[in-house]
C-alpha cells in the first residue's frame, strides 16, 4: 500500500486529534489550511443538521444566546424551533409579512453552523471529505477519478484542484451565513434553478460529452450544500417544482433530467409561507407538506415594547435622538392597525409598516426643521401626519382607494396620539391644569412643525414667557421623558440591541416635541382644557 493510501486510510479510520470548539470545528482550525493539514487532525465532517443540533446543546448549556436580535417569540416560536432543531427536522414557517420568518433562517446559518473547510474556488462547498476514502486516495496520488460514478461527491473543477496540488491543496474555512441559500419562490423560477442543468457553454468549451459531469452546471441545492437551504413562498411554486424538492425531503437527494448522476446536498431545508396561501387547498402538495416535519407558526409582536425594540433594533436611520414617547406612538399606530375591523388582517399588518415609519420620521423632521446649528433630528407628533405615505394596508370592508386608507390610516393616527398623550398627563394635579386653562384665557400658543424652540419671534421658548404654569409642566415631564430614555436603553441593552439614537442630547429641541406631547394630551381630556384651532392651541 502507497505511503498516500496509507495516510489516507489512517487519517478516515482514526478519531479526530483536535479539541472542537464548536461542532466539527477544530480549536486550531486558523492552523489547517491544506489537505495535507486535514488528513494530518482525522478531520470528520459533522452534517448540518448534526450541527445545528450540536451548537444548539453547546449554547443551551452555556446560556448564550441562540438566536439574537429575534425578539417577542421567547416563549412559543422559540421553544419550537429548538425542539424541531434537536429534532434534526426540516422546518416549515408559516407567518404573515413582516414576521421575521427568513431573518430567523438567516439567524440561526448565521449562529448555529460552524465553519467548516471546503476546497478553494468551490461554489458547491465541496470537502475533500466528502469524497469516499479511495477516491481522495487515488486524486492525491494523480490518478483521474472515474467521471461515470453514479454519485456525486465533488466537481470536477476540485478534483482537478487535488490532481494538481495534492496534499497541498488550498482549503478555506467557510461560515454558516456564506453556506446559506435564499431562494424567493417566483413563476420564473425553473427546476434547472433549483437542480443545476447541462450548461452548453461547458460543453462547447470543454469539448466534453453532454452526458459527462464536467458538463453540469449546480443549481440552488447544491450551492447550499453543507449548509441551509430556505425557500420563501413555497406555494408560489407550481406543483412540478414542489415534486422537485420532495426527494431532497425523503431521500436527502435528487438528479436531473436524463443525466444518469445522484446528487446529495446534504442540507437543511427551510420553507416559509403567508397563511393565506399556506391553507388554499393545492398550493403546497401534500408529500412535501407532510414531509416538511416540524410546521411552526410565526407572529406579531405581542406587546408595546416588543413593537417599539423591534423598530429600534431594525430602522436606519441618520443621526437623531428618537423620543420615547414618538416610539410608542408609532409602535401603537401599528398595532391598532392590527386589530381595526376595516383592515384585511388576513393580510396582515408588518412589522415593516413600524420601521420604515421611523425612517421617514427622522427624515421628515429634517426636511421640515433644518434650520443652523441643528444638526440632530428630533422627530415629533406633528411629523406624523406624513407617515400615510407608508400606510401598507389593505382594506377589506369597504372600497380600498387611496382616500378610504387615508380616512382610517388619520383615525389610527390621532387615536394613537391620543393615547400616548394622555400617558403623560397621568398624575398630574388638576389644580395644575386648572391653572393651565387660566393661562390660556385671551392668549393663543401657535404651534408648528416649522417653529423650533430657539429659532425666530415665535419661537417656543419666546412664546412660553407667557405660560409660567404650562412652563413647569414642561419642566419636569422633560426631566420624565429623560428618566424613560434611560429605562429604554437599558432594556435594549438587554435584548443585546445597542443604539445611540435613544440617548438624549443636551438639544433644547427636545422640549419642543415634549410640549406638543402636553397640548396634545390637553386636547384629549374629558372635560377638554384646550382646544386645537388654526391659529393654535386655545382655551376649550
Amino acid at each position: 500500500m502507497s505511503d498516500i493510501k496509507q495516510l489516507v486510510q489512517k487519517s478516515y479510520d482514526s478519531e479526530p486529534t483536535y479539541y472542537q470548539i464548536k461542532a466539527g470545528l477544530p480549536e486550531n482550525h486558523s492552523e489547517i489550511k491544506t489537505i495535507g493539514d486535514l488528513l494530518d487532525v482525522n478531520y470528520k465532517i459533522v452534517e448540518a443538521k448534526e450541527q445545528l443540533r450540536q451548537n444548539l446543546i453547546s449554547m443551551m448549556k452555556s446560556g448564550t444566546q441562540k438566536y439574537p436580535k429575534i425578539l417577542g417569540y421567547d416563549d412559543d416560536v422559540i421553544p419550537s424551533l429548538d425542539r424541531a432543531i434537536l429534532s434534526c427536522h426540516d422546518i416549515f414557517l408559516i407567518g404573515q409579512i413582516g414576521q421575521a420568518k427568513t431573518k430567523l433562517v438567516e439567524t440561526i446559518a448565521t449562529n448555529l453552523l460552524s465553519p467548516m473547510p471546503v476546497i478553494e474556488g468551490s461554489i458547491t462547498n465541496d470537502c475533500p471529505m466528502d469524497l469516499p476514502q479511495n477516491e481522495l486516495a487515488s486524486l492525491l496520488e494523480g490518478h483521474e477519478i472515474d467521471k461515470t460514478l453514479p454519485k456525486f461527491y465533488i466537481s470536477p473543477e476540485s478534483a482537478e484542484q487535488i490532481l494538481d496540488s495534492k496534499l497541498d491543496t488550498k482549503i478555506r474555512w467557510v461560515d454558516g451565513y456564506q453556506r446559506y441559500k435564499y431562494v424567493l419562490a417566483t413563476p420564473d423560477i425553473s427546476v434547472k434553478d433549483l437542480v443545476g442543468y447541462i450548461d452548453a457553454v461547458k460543453v462547447a468549451k470543454k469539448g466534453v460529452e453532454m452526458f459527462r459531469i464536467d458538463s453540469y452546471s449546480p443549481g440552488q441545492l447544491l450551492q447550499a450544500k453543507h449548509g441551509i437551504f430556505c425557500i420563501d413562498e413555497l406555494p408560489v411554486l407550481d406543483p412540478r417544482k414542489q415534486v422537485t424538492l420532495l426527494s431532497v425531503l425523503q431521500e436527502g437527494r435528487y438528479t436531473t433530467g436524463s443525466y444518469p448522476v445522484m446528487f446529495e446536498p446534504k442540507t437543511v431545508f427551510f420553507a416559509t409561507a403567508n397563511p393565506i396561501d399556506y391553507t388554499h387547498s393545492g398550493k403546497v402538495i401534500e408529500p412535501l407538506y407532510d414531509r416538511l416535519k416540524s410546521h411552526i407558526h410565526t407572529h406579531y409582536p405581542r406587546t408595546l415594547e416588543d413593537e417599539m425594540s423591534i423598530i429600534v433594533q431594525e430602522a436606519k436611520t441618520s443621526r437623531c435622538v428618537i423620543p420615547v414617547f414618538v416610539l410608542k406612538t408609532l409602535a401603537r399606530l401599528v398595532q391598532k392597525a392590527r386589530g381595526h375591523p376595516e383592515i384585511n388582517q388576513a393580510k396582515g399588518v408588518s412589522v415593516r409598516f413600524g420601521i420604515h415609519g421611523l425612517e421617514l420620521l427622522v427624515g421628515e423632521s429634517e426636511r421640515v426643521r433644518a434650520i443652523p446649528n441643528q444638526t440632530v433630528a428630533i422627530p415629533r407628533h406633528s411629523d406624523m401626519y406624513c407617515l400615510n405615505q407608508i400606510a401598507k394596508f389593505e382594506l377589506s370592508e369597504m372600497d380600498d382607494t387611496v382616500e378610504n386608507r387615508s380616512r382610517i390610516f388619520e383615525e389610527l393616527l390621532v387615536d394613537s396620539i391620543r393615547d400616548t398623550s394622555l400617558e403623560y398627563l397621568q398624575g398630574v394635579d388638576p389644580s395644575v391644569l386648572e391653572s393651565i386653562k387660566q393661562e390660556f384665557a385671551q392668549k393663543t400658543l401657535q404651534v408648528s412643525q416649522k417653529i423650533n424652540w430657539n429659532d425666530g419671534q415665535m419661537s417656543y421658548k419666546n412664546q412660553m414667557r407667557h405660560f409660567g404654569m404650562l412652563s413647569n409642566l414642561l419642566d419636569s415631564k422633560l426631566e420624565q421623558v429623560r428618566d424613560e430614555q434611560k429605562n429604554l436603553a437599558q432594556r435594549l441593552s438587554a435584548s443585546h440591541i445597542e443604539n445611540e439614537n435613544i440617548v438624549l442630547d443636551d438639544s433644547d429641541e427636545l422640549k419642543s416635541a415634549i410640549l406638543e406631547v402636553i397640548l396634545d394630551g390637553m386636547c384629549f381630556t374629558t372635560p377638554k382644557i384646550i382646544d386645537k384651532k388654526e391659529s393654535g392651541y386655545a382655551v376649550a
